[in-house]
Parts: C-alpha cells; sequence; structure tokens
C-alpha cells in the first residue's frame, strides 16, 4: 500500500502600491502586475514540479524540491536560486536542529520553499507585512539578516557553555563533564558544517550584478555574511577548545589514577613487612620464640608499629606522598 503524501502548505502575499494582502496561491502564481510577490511552500516533501509556479525554471525547481540540499548561490537568468540554513522553529527528532530554506527570486517575484518551519522566517513575514520588502535583493537581504540573528545567540551560547565547562575543571565531575564537552564540540561542528557555506552563499549573492540588488541590499548581504563568518570562527574555536579541554579532562583522569595507584602501592609496601613478621610468628612449629611470655604480644604489636612507621619516615623522605 502506497503512504500517503506528506501535507504540505502555501502561503502567498502581494505587496502592491504600499498595501499587502494576502493572495490565492494559484493567482499569485499568475501574477503579472507591479507589486512584490511572495510564494511559500512549507512542508514540502509532498509537494511536487507541478505546485510550484511555472515561471520557475526547471533547473531551479528541481533544486527547490530536492532533499538534501547545501548552501549555495546560483544565478539563472534573471534571476538567483540561493539556499540557506537556519535554527528550526520547532524541535526535530534525529536532527541536528537546522532547516534548509531554497528561494528562488527575482526582480518582483519570490519562491521560497522548506521542509521544515524556519525560526527566522517569523521576521521576515513581519517585514513583508510592514511592507519593508518590495523586491527581491530586499527578500534576500531580510531573510539572511534574520536567519544569522537567530543563529548568532545559539554559537554564542556555546562558547558560554564552555566557558563554565572550564570554570569546573578543578572541582567538577570529571566524567560529566567529559560528556558535556563532547556534546558541546559536536554541535559545534555540525553548526560549522552549514554556518560556513551560508557565508560563502550569501558572500556570492552580494556579487551578482542584477539591477533589483541595490546597494543597500549589498551592504546588508554583506553584514550578514561577516556575521556568519564570525560565528564560523567562534565555532572552529569552540571546536579546538574543547579539544584542548579533552585532553586535560584525560590528563586529569591519568593523574587521579596515578594518586590512587601510589595509595595503594603505599599501604601495601607498609604492610608487607608486617605480613612477613606476622606470617613468620604465626606458624605452627615448636620454638617460636617468647611464645611463653605474656608480653610477647603487644611487644610484636609495638615492633610492627615500629616498622610501619620506619617504611612511612622512609616514603616521606623520598618525597613519594607529596600530591
Amino acid at each position: 500500500m502506497t503512504a500517503p503524501p506528506t501535507p504540505f502548505t502555501l502561503h502567498a502575499t502581494l505587496v502592491e502600491n504600499g498595501t499587502v494582502r494576502r493572495l490565492d496561491p494559484h493567482a499569485a502564481a499568475l501574477y503579472a502586475g507591479p507589486g512584490f510577490v511572495w510564494l511559500h511552500v512549507e512542508g514540502a516533501a509532498g509537494a511536487s514540479l507541478a505546485d510550484l509556479p511555472a515561471h520557475v525554471p526547471p533547473m531551479a525547481a528541481n533544486a527547490l524540491l530536492a532533499s538534501e540540499t547545501r548552501p549555495r548561490c546560483d544565478a539563472v537568468d534573471a534571476g538567483a536560486l540561493i539556499n540557506l540554513r537556519g535554527t528550526a522553529a520547532d524541535t526535530m527528532q534525529d536532527s541536528d536542529g537546522l532547516v534548509s530554506i531554497r528561494v528562488w527570486v527575482e526582480a518582483r517575484r519570490v519562491t521560497s520553499v522548506s521542509r521544515h518551519r524556519l525560526a527566522a522566517l517569523g521576521k521576515v513575514e513581519a517585514a513583508v507585512a510592514a511592507g519593508r520588502i518590495v523586491d527581491g535583493g530586499d527578500f534576500v537581504a531580510a531573510l539572511a539578516q534574520a536567519i544569522s540573528g537567530v543563529l548568532d545567540p545559539e554559537v554564542a551560547a556555546l562558547g558560554d557553555a564552555l566557558d563554565d565547562c572550564e570554570e569546573m575543571l578543578d572541582g567538577g565531575d570529571i566524567y560529566a563533564l567529559r560528556r558535556q564537552i563532547a556534546r558541546l564540540r559536536s554541535q559545534a561542528i555540525v553548526l560549522r558544517r552549514f554556518v560556513a557555506p551560508d557565508r560563502d552563499a550569501l558572500g556570492a549573492m552580494a556579487q551578482l550584478d542584477f539591477p533589483w540588488i541595490s546597494k543597500e541590499d549589498r551592504l546588508h548581504l554583506r553584514e550578514a555574511a561577516d556575521r556568519f563568518a564570525r560565528m564560523a570562527e567562534e565555532l572552529e574555536a569552540v571546536r579546538e577548545r574543547a579539544a584542548l579541554l579533552h585532553e586535560q579532562l584525560t590528563d586529569l583522569r591519568a593523574e587521579m589514577i596515578d594518586k590512587r595507584s601510589l595509595a595503594i602501592a603505599v599501604v601495601a609496601f607498609i604492610f608487607l613487612p608486617l605480613t612477613f613478621i606476622t606470617g613468620l610468628l604465626g606458624m605452627n612449629v615448636e620454638g617460636i620464640p617468647y611464645a611463653s611470655h605474656p608480653w610477647a604480644f603487644w611487644g610484636v604489636v609495638a615492633f610492627c608499629v615500629l616498622v610501619g612507621l620506619a617504611v612511612l619516615g622512609w616514603f616521606a623522605l623520598r618525597q613519594w606522598l607529596n600530591d
């Protein structure tokens, strides 16, 4: 039995002559007026090429609906295809927490596709509703700033969490710290895998020679690319610091084991001659010295104490008992 297709939603918004209104998705696909139209497909796992507007080139349409994507930017005729990765609005199981948004941008039309809700999309929707976005350049610039603005605090939080781990090195639980540092390092590696390509995609977008990308839009795109570059550097620093902390924890663990082994060795060395003495005097044979004297037991105990103190003093003189 064939599984039913995953449901998806279509949202279309028209900005025309200073007014913003919702538009029927089919009417948006046919709109050719002077206004700006944004058609967004969400939950695109069940969408097909037939669900996209006819003005989207086949190559771009296939890229918009691809199951696996990577941040990129390509110019196709009078439009541009740009894929970005950002924080998911909802928690997803078995995921790195990042979702992709694929955008086909033209001067007056934008078609965007995402399989999951993007956390930064609310800011873009608010900008469109306020009438601040009037062309494709404005849309991409607003999207880039929104994604970087949402992702930046998450990257900073990784660095702060690693700072806390560094402060807990002396008195914290080594094994719990190792697990936490490994988790932070894994998150940093996953985020950097897409943050760096986001930077490259926005940098390429800012270089495209389209009249609908204004000087201000290019400035915003470069600013977002610089923010992604700074995040990539921060994530690289988090990864290297996490590796260094892991090595320090390994050294601390080895030092703890050495100290415990030394303590066991000292105790064993102290009791080794005492065990020999008590074993020798405990033999069931005739001729044990002083066996019939009442003070013999306490004499042997005193002798063992002296031997133990002598061995302990020898360890102290050799400085084997120092931390």
